[in-house]
């Protein structure tokens, strides 16, 4: 085991919702949350009473009567993540961004000029906390996914450092719940079958988790458990796919309430694909129900797409099925749009009128073409006036959303 540890994961803590407490300090101490319908982020005081994001405010409030509720400043969201971010740059030009609170960063290459990696992440923190006043936990490991479990474990405003000679013995006691990509469904899957930490997850047969959780989903995790991840930083890479989600708290599975969510994350998707000019062939939708359980459903088009109408409408028709097959489920409480396999580059073909069933929505029949030269002007227009200058009626005259349309931007992670 030669490899030392060099890969930092540095998360700002509770970010949403120390940031408020940055602005105002009279929110300094007391439990909040960013949102309203739903809880979009809570800090450590309003975690304490069990208030998690994506839960309603009715539930919050139950759980902690003296809560907060901010409507969220997110262009400081944004300003401040970026300012974090770039104090990493700082130190190495191996940082590979996840999302607008945390980052990925490589550090084995400047050693020299800064000190140990731990003493790297000692700075990192120092520097973010009196430069911007934001706590900041970083895990420092030979690996991306030990390194994201030890900025885990350190939280909150914390450093851990893994030594690679007892990473396994660190890892393995830990809950199964800390890994990359075991969420509530596949936690309660594995407590079911008496796997509760990362070492029984290790020692599990591979043929018993794969019937547990399918073949690529168990051989992964196999993997990270006997912390197996070969990933290295990757500093610019092209997304494969591009989404956008909403938590809708707990509403009925009706269209009144699915449509109008669905035309809007329609609407911020596909701008991103035409900002990018990388039209889609795969559309996938989820649903989650109240139990927390997601069901997906997917369509591959012959033609890419980008336009907001087109995958608007087949994101409706895949989630109308889909409610279809599951009739005893009356509560949705999140729905999500991505369209994968996307192009290098955007090119349109021409459709000659030939009648087909599908030919409304092909990007290059004639009403394809005029929802092209619309969705366009509707670009251009918002790259000048900022993005509620316009917008189909269809979105903008829905029913107020739960979740700002400001928030959604940045939580989606751009191309």
């Amino acid at each position: 085991m030669g490899q030392s540890a060099t890969i930092l994961h540095a998360d700002l803590d509770a970010f949403y919702a120390s940031v408020e407490q940055l602005l105002d300090p009279s929110l300094r101490g007391k439990p909040i949350a960013v949102g309203a319908g739903v809880v979009l982020a809570a800090s450590y005081e309003a975690r304490a009473f069990g208030v998690r994001g994506g839960m309603t405010g009715r539930k919050a409030r139950e759980l902690c009567p003296e809560l907060l509720f901010v409507g969220g400043n997110f262009k400081d969201y944004q300003r401040l993540g970026d300012a974090a971010m770039r104090i990493l740059d700082d130190f190495t030009p191996l940082v590979e961004r996840i999302s607008i609170d945390e980052a990925f960063a490589d550090v084995a290459g400047c050693t020299h000029l800064f000190g140990s990696p731990a003493e790297i992440a000692t700075t990192i923190r120092a520097r973010v906390r009196g430069e911007l006043g934001l706590p900041i936990s970083v895990g420092v490991a030979r690996t991306k996914h030990l390194a994201k479990i030890a900025s885990q474990v350190a939280k909150p405003d914390g450093l851990v450092v893994v030594d690679p000679a007892i990473e396994l013995a660190f890892l393995h006691d830990l809950p199964v719940e800390l890994m990359w990509g075991v969420g509530p469904v596949t936690a309660a899957r594995l407590a079911e079958n008496g796997i509760e930490t990362i070492g029984q997850l290790a020692r599990t047969p591979g043929w018993s988790l794969e019937r547990l959780l399918g073949p690529a989903a168990g051989e992964k995790l196999s993997a990270l458990a006997w912390n197996r991840d070969p990933r290295a930083i990757r500093t610019h890479h092209r997304a494969h796919s591009a989404g956008a989600q909403s938590a809708l708290g707990s509403k009925p599975a009706l269209a009144r309430v699915f449509v109008p969510a669905l035309r809007h994350l329609a609407d911020r998707v596909a701008t991103r694909l035409r900002a990018k000019s990388r039209p889609g062939r795969t559309v996938t939708v989820r649903v989650r129900f109240a139990d927390m359980r997601s069901v997906s459903r997917a369509l591959t088009l012959d033609a890419p797409i980008s336009a907001t109408a087109i995958l608007a409408e087949i994101a409706e028709e895949l989630v109308r099925g889909l409610l279809a097959d599951h009739q005893n489920e009356r509560t949705i409480t999140l729905l999500a749009i991505s369209v994968s396999h996307l192009e290098e580059q955007f090119g349109l073909q021409l459709d000659l009128p030939l009648g087909l069933a599908d030919e409304p929505r092909r990007p290059g029949s004639k009403r394809g073409m005029a929802r092209f030269v619309a969705d366009r002007a509707i670009d251009r227009i918002r790259d000048r006036f900022g993005w509620e200058a316009v917008g189909y009626a269809s979105v903008a005259l829905g029913p107020q959303r739960s979740v700002p349309d400001a928030f959604r931007e940045l939580a989606e992670k751009d191309l």
